[in-house]
């Protein structure tokens, strides 16, 4: 995916979960973070971020922050991108453990839950829940990095897909590159651990990938291992 009209900052200070105050060209501007997550590790005082224009007249902040210099490295954290790269790389075949795939939908309802990606294959049809990863610590991508009943919702309803004769997979976007590995945070979300790994047993992929990012752009890159061993069940 490619966005549109770019600028740099420097962030002051993180205001809430929307809002963060970021020094451009010498002037302090209340801009959108397209990101609810806590983002502590990312969102420090004097980062140096990457900011997309909007080009709505009605917006009361001209500027969203999609992307952080973390470490020399940028990391994405529009929370809107995930779905999009997956979209595509899917859409293209770029997704190697579903393959070619005939029909790829996005936002589908399948009963309490609304899957981000529907496929049809041959006679096969599957569902895909994509899932944003900002964090990593030494090398390691984790999710979540606040709590989630929601995700875990979404990964138990994927079983009961799997129950009705679909396939399921779950896939986790690591917004950077450079990660070796992906785990599940346990300390910060045990019940969502727990149930990532109770469906992988029960035949829904749980799969990661890295990502290419560029300042205007993000691209599904390549596959890294998941790890589920650690979780205590």
């Amino acid at each position: 995916m490619r966005y549109g009209k770019i600028e740099y900052g420097t962030l002051h200070r993180k205001v809430n979960r929307f809002i963060a105050e970021v020094f451009i060209d010498g002037e302090l501007e209340k801009v959108h973070i397209k990101n609810t997550g806590r983002l502590k590790e990312l969102l420090v005082p004097g980062a140096r971020v990457v900011l997309e224009i909007s080009t709505n007249p009605k917006r009361k902040t001209r500027y969203s922050i999609i992307a952080v210099w973390k470490n020399g490295k940028l990391v994405n954290i529009d929370s809107q991108a995930p779905n999009v790269v997956a979209f595509d790389a899917m859409k293209n075949g770029n997704l190697r453990e579903v393959g070619e795939v005939a029909v790829v939908k996005r936002e589908v309802t399948f009963g309490d839950s609304r899957f981000d990606l529907y496929y049809e294959q041959n006679d096969v049809q599957g569902f895909v829940e994509v899932k944003g990863v900002t964090l990593e610590r030494n090398g390691v991508a984790m999710f979540p990095d606040a709590p989630t009943t929601r995700g875990t919702k979404h990964v138990q309803e994927l079983a009961n897909a799997i129950k009705r004769g679909y396939k399921a997979a779950i896939l986790f976007v690591v917004q950077m590159k450079g990660c070796h590995r992906f785990v599940p945070y346990t300390e910060m979300d045990q019940d969502f651990a727990k149930a990532l790994q109770e469906v992988s047993e029960l035949g829904v992929q749980v799969i990661a990938y890295d990502t290419v990012v560029t300042e205007d752009t993000l691209l599904l890159d390549e596959p890294i291992p998941v790890d589920l061993s650690e979780i205590d069940v």
